[in-house]
């Protein structure tokens, strides 16, 4: 008899390809059969996906302006941060009405179905691009309500998560392979942030660094293709965005560089603390005595007051291009210490969005403060200011977020200026260097370890959960009561019709197993153990595994054990044997699945390979 593992592929194949003597595939199957074996067709499906995840963050970027220029009355045209708003009552009622919406909204949606929602980096590494439609829109839908009241987010969680669910959601209908579903993931991501930034190289590259967790070729054409069509869907339906940033086109020399490495050093150490700032929050928040649904309420309080005084970092920031932010030192220190603080009062009481774009605002206020000290310590030292607030901006975004080559290739995209990017280059290094050496993670993998889960990007190790106990055993065990005599369990299983028998207890728990070539050995039941039993003969009670056991537990049990066959238990409680694992089937299924992984991961199997 064979284990779940054949019958599942057996299933699979005969859904998709059809079984000898069954009637041919209908067109749906037909459909879906061609998708999954053409590359060609999933580069035009991810094409098609990243146009409508375009259009979707195009539409989300009016409504929160729309959002905000109602509810704090800004004139037309007017970006909130920019400007303070006539009423300065909105300051802290927007924000606060705001919050205790969303808290409300959050509360609701927890007595219905208590769930986490499933990020992209999430679904990838652990879940084979498996995320839930509905959950997404709810996610969307909170961000949007934080941004349009107010909170220091950005929008950006909200594009993201709507991009890679729709494409999920498509890629589970028409049932792809883990790895092209991990790869449509990728391709809504990389559509949402191309979308929202005008910047297709930075929306493929923020895929393959955050959500697919590597760059290969085989992933190269629709992650590309989704970027680029998001873009000109974005931009035929709203008109071109203006870029983040401008500079003079110019060359840079040693001093320069020099420059930049220490901006990236210390932004670094920035980046760090804004983590360690959203952190502490969501603590000191969790430890008040009041319900949770009031949390956004009282952060959204605390956002009003720091804008009272700095209403700039309402929102994710007015996303000042560099000649924007001047001022002195001191006015720019202050107000990016008040956009740490408005941040991490937003995230950490409740309020749902990113950092992306408020990390480059940090970095952006960042870069001017220190580009203000070297103009006072060194008034002789001839060096760009706008090189050093660019290099700030890509510097402490990179350290939060995780994504180095996305941020030199947003600057790059949009500034034209190629000298800009290398040393915007030189100081990403240097940040991303930093924070992985002094901190470990990124903002999004930090907030992963805080909630327990064991991951530190978008690597696929699900595969090794989904490979459990359960799918590789056997079903066909040998179950003997532990009081039958050995004369007895010798006739009723001769010598080959059977290697390993697992004994029970009178209320059927598993008592231990034996193996059967010691057991028909020559004077295994002498005349004078004529009474011995299954049970006295019996070994490793406590050797056993559970149906959800992943590959890496079963490893450790066969160790600890000291046996090549081991039996799958109901549970700890009832220990009803239900089937078995053997050492070698475990190690060769874990080997096919481990080679598979890496030949896609290095991309070997050509441009358009197949996993």
């Amino acid at each position: 008899m064979t284990g779940d593992v054949t019958r599942i592929d057996a299933t699979a194949a005969d859904s998709v390809c059809g079984a000898p003597g069954r009637s041919a595939p209908d067109a749906a199957t037909a459909a879906r059969r061609t998708l999954r074996d053409s590359a060609l067709s999933l580069v035009l499906l991810a094409a098609l996906i990243g146009g409508a995840v375009g259009l979707g963050v195009a539409l989300l970027h009016h409504a929160v302006e729309w959002l905000q220029v109602t509810a704090f009355g800004l004139h037309h045209g007017a970006r909130l941060g920019e400007v303070p708003p006539d009423d300065a009552l909105r300051l802290f009622a927007v924000p606060v009405l705001g919050g205790l919406l969303l808290g409300l909204l959050t509360w609701a949606a927890r007595r219905l179905k208590r769930r986490e929602t499933v990020d992209p980096i999430e679904a990838n590494a652990l879940y084979g691009g498996k995320m839930s439609l509905v959950d997404s829109a709810r996610l969307t839908l909170h961000t949007l309500v934080s941004n349009g009241a107010g909170a220091s987010v950005g929008m950006e969680a909200a594009y993201t998560q709507s991009g890679s669910g729709i494409a999920s959601a498509i890629g589970q209908r028409l049932r792809l392979r883990r790895g092209d579903l991990r790869t449509l993931v990728g391709c809504g991501a990389a559509a949402a942030i191309a979308a929202a930034y005008g910047a297709p190289l930075a929306g493929a590259f923020y895929a393959f660094e955050l959500v697919l967790g590597a760059y290969t070729l085989p992933v190269l054409a629709p992650v590309g293709a989704a970027a680029v069509t998001a873009v000109a869907a974005s931009q035929w339906f709203a008109g071109p965005g203006l870029p983040m940033a401008f500079r003079d086109g110019g060359t840079i020399d040693g001093t320069d560089f020099a420059l930049c490495a220490a901006v990236g050093f210390l932004a670094g150490w920035l980046a760090i603390g804004a983590m360690q700032a959203v952190s502490l929050s969501e603590r000191l928040f969790r430890a008040l005595p009041v319900p949770s649904w009031t949390r956004p309420a009282l952060g959204g309080l605390g956002v009003g007051a720091v804008a009272w005084f700095a209403p700039a970092v309402l929102g994710a920031g007015p996303g000042a291009a560099p000649p924007e932010l001047a001022g002195s030192a001191a006015a720019l220190a202050a107000l990016l210490a008040a956009k740490i603080l408005a941040s991490a009062l937003s995230l950490g009481s409740g309020f749902r969005g990113g950092l992306f774009s408020a990390s480059l605002f940090m970095g952006g206020l960042f870069g001017s403060v220190l580009a203000e000290l070297v103009t006072r310590l060194a008034p002789g030292l001839e060096f760009d200011t706008t090189l050093l607030t660019l290099v700030g901006m890509g510097s402490v975004a990179a350290g939060i977020v995780g994504a180095p080559v996305t941020m030199v290739l947003l600057v790059l995209e949009s500034t034209q200026d190629l000298w800009a990017a290398s040393g915007v280059l030189m100081g990403v290094v240097l940040s991303a260097t930093v924070v992985r050496h002094a901190f470990g993670y990124s903002f999004a993998t930090w907030r992963f370890h805080l909630k327990g889960v064991p991951i530190r990007g978008a690597q696929d190790v699900g595969w090794v959960r989904e490979l459990s106990a359960a799918r590789l055993m056997r079903r066909d065990a040998v179950v003997v009561p532990a009081t039958l005599p050995l004369e007895e369990l010798r006739r009723r299983h001769p010598l080959g019709s059977a290697k390993q028998v697992f004994a029970v207890d009178a209320g059927g728990r598993y008592a231990g197993q034996l193996d059967m070539a010691l057991v028909h050995a020559p004077g295994a039941v002498g005349e004078e153990e004529a009474g011995r039993t299954v049970g006295d003969m019996a070994v490793a009670a406590d050797g056993f595994l559970l149906g959800n056991d992943d590959a890496q537990t079963a490893f450790q049990r066969f160790c600890t054990a000291e046996m090549e066959t081991l039996p799958v238990l109901s549970d700890r409680e009832a220990r009803r044997v239900i089937g078995y694992v053997s050492e070698a089937f475990l190690l060769r299924r874990y080997s096919q699945e481990l080679e598979r992984i890496r030949a896609a991961e290095t991309g070997d199997q050509g441009l358009f390979g197949r996993d």
